[in-house]
């Protein structure tokens, strides 16, 4: 009877078991602090659910290796297997990306996509990869590759993957496509979609901080983890692209500020977009030289509106506004820069507003008053009734009360020449 009850008691057991949960991030785009504090609040709630193993969607062209070690020390640290897979189908793990997937306890792709040149690469100043036959790497270019392959070395050992490659993406730049990739040991498997991943790795044995683990994934549950609010922003501002945009708007709202003291919203705009530019600059690397320019450019325009005619200083602000913006943030950084079409309509339309409507704004300034009591001084009055000392006329359709240095006749046509309180100060007109 015990032993009956046994076996029902197997048989019945996993129709009541709780089947795997499987976290699933996906990381598209540049690697930036977002993508580090995405990866950060996933693993958190990864142990909290207390999942089987995490799966990262990834499609990179690289980014910023500050945020890449801050990932990489999360995966490497812990205490579940992270899958890394390299999806949808033409998607790549460029750069930043080939190091992500070195560190993950299993490396998959998808057919079509690649993986590699993961030379890197610094904003100030920016080294390049030099031509072997035509000079010598500097010793800065020598100690950032070294630095490099030393790491990704580390990587490939940790994982039992291809170091002889993983050294050539670095010193050399090479890519790989994902079929090469799971031929030389670059990767572990190939699977078309998520499904057929989950079948490749049921049952597959790793290890994770030193301890094998078997992979259970059928019938896993895949729970995809959304970004919050704040990942959303932090992706959104650091993106080179709005991250200029803000910095031109705090640039322009506290200059209009200044122009027109007491408008208050340029200057709320200004303030506000500028604590937001700063605080993007602060987090994603950027060229003073660049920002210099740009400040220098619209400078520039703005002393041209102040001479008359169209001159060097406009053509040289716009100059130094353009080049200032290409070289604000590095692509080849940053994984991305600012769009060129974006460059050009800011310069447009910064040369169309400092050159035509702030110039037309200050002459408008410098016009006659035309209304006000201002404006009655120089008018024309015709005097209508004389009083001993003071005279009654007429300006504008209104009367007025007026002293006047000689005697006036009534009918008299007079000049303003001063306006005391409510009294007019008036003479003959000359003929």
């Amino acid at each position: 009877m015990k032993r009956l009850l046994s076996l029902l008691l197997l048989i019945l057991l996993p129709l009541f078991a709780t089947p795997p949960t499987i976290i699933k991030l996906e990381i598209k785009g540049t690697i930036g602090p977002a993508s580090s504090y995405y990866l950060k609040e996933g693993m958190r709630t990864a142990i909290q659910q207390n999942s089987q193993m995490m799966l990262i969607e990834l499609d990179t062209p690289g980014g910023l290796s500050s945020s890449m070690r801050e990932m990489i020390q999360e995966i490497t640290n812990s205490t579940f297997p992270v899958i890394m897979y390299v999806s949808p189908k033409g998607a790549r793990a460029a750069s930043a990306g080939t190091y992500l997937l070195y560190a993950s306890h299993v490396a998959v792709m998808a057919p079509g996509t690649n993986l590699g040149a993961a030379t890197p690469v610094n904003l100030m100043p920016t080294p390049k990869i030099p031509d072997l036959n035509t000079s010598a790497p500097s010793t800065l270019e020598k100690k950032a590759i070294n630095d490099a392959m030393a790491y990704i070395k580390s990587l490939a050992e940790l994982n039992d993957r291809n170091v002889s490659w993983a050294l050539e993406a670095v010193k050399e730049a090479k890519s790989i496509s994902a079929k090469d990739a799971l031929r030389f040991g670059v990767i572990e498997l190939m699977a078309e979609d998520t499904h057929e991943l989950l079948e490749k790795l049921e049952g597959r044995s790793v290890t994770v901080s030193g301890k094998k683990l078997i992979l259970r994934t059928k019938g896993a549950l895949i729970q995809t983890f959304e970004a919050d609010w704040k990942t959303q922003f932090l992706s959104i501002i650091t993106n080179p692209n709005i991250a200029y945009i803000f910095l031109l708007i705090a640039i322009y709202g506290i200059f209009f500020e200044l122009m027109n003291p007491g408008a208050i919203f340029p200057g709320v705009i200004g303030v506000i977009a500028g604590v937001i530019a700063l605080y993007a600059l602060n987090m994603i690397p950027f060229n003073y030289a660049g920002l210099l320019l740009i400040i220098l450019g619209i400078a520039f325009m703005v002393a041209e509106v102040l001479i008359v005619g169209f001159g060097i200083l406009g053509i040289g602000g716009v100059a130094a506004f353009a080049f200032g913006s290409l070289l604000l943030f590095d692509a080849e950084t940053l994984g991305s820069g600012v769009s060129i079409p974006l460059i050009i309509a800011f310069s447009l339309v910064s040369l169309g507003f400092f050159i035509f409507v702030l110039r037309f704004l200050l002459h408008s300034r410098s016009l006659k008053v035309v209304t006000g009591m201002d404006e009655m001084v120089g008018a024309t009055a015709e005097v209508l009734e004389s009083m001993k000392n003071e005279y009654r006329v007429r300006c504008h359709g209104e009367i007025w009360y007026a002293t006047s240095d000689v005697v006036l006749e009534v009918g008299q046509n007079v000049r303003v020449e001063s306006l005391s309180g409510l009294v007019l100060h008036v003479n003959p007109m000359k003929e």
